[in-house]
């Protein structure tokens, strides 16, 4: 009979990852990050623990979208006042707010709870190449 192992928070070991967006598809290089950042990549994986690891994205301004959702494609935010109504295009996102604009699409692929919370403390999205966190020693990881 095999046990299932359960990871405790203080057993987790956490590695630091640098992604190139750069010519990357949205939605599939999300997804793929939010599936290191919750751990899932990981033999150890338990659901209700933070066993994933941390995530930097560089070249954010250089992800792609296909098709037609650079006109039809909309992002809504509400300031929760009347009239408070703030609709953004894809196009203006990606120009204006590549940070914001990477940082959501990673944010509706993980948890919406209090363990969603924390896990998305530890992505970190820069618009260029540089970004500060060479003391952590970052490998790159090859997003398809």
């Amino acid at each position: 009979m095999r046990q299932t192992t359960m990871l405790k928070k203080e057993e987790a070991t956490k590695k630091w990852y640098v992604v190139d967006a750069s010519n990357k598809t949205l939605g599939r290089l999300a997804s793929q990050i939010a599936t290191v950042l919750r751990g899932k990549h990981k033999p150890t994986f338990t659901p209700n623990v933070d066993c994933g690891d941390y995530v930097i994205v560089i070249n954010a301004a250089k992800a792609v979208i296909t098709g037609d959702q650079v006109h039809k494609k909309n992002y809504y935010s509400h300031s929760q006042y009347p009239g408070g109504l703030r609709v953004r295009t894809t196009g203006e996102m990606r120009s204006k707010y590549p940070v914001e604009w990477v940082e959501k699409a990673i944010k509706g692929m993980i948890p919406h709870n209090k363990l969603g919370d924390k896990i998305r403390n530890h992505l970190f999205v820069y618009e260029g190449e540089t970004h500060p966190h060479q003391a952590q020693k970052p490998i790159e990881l090859k997003i398809d």
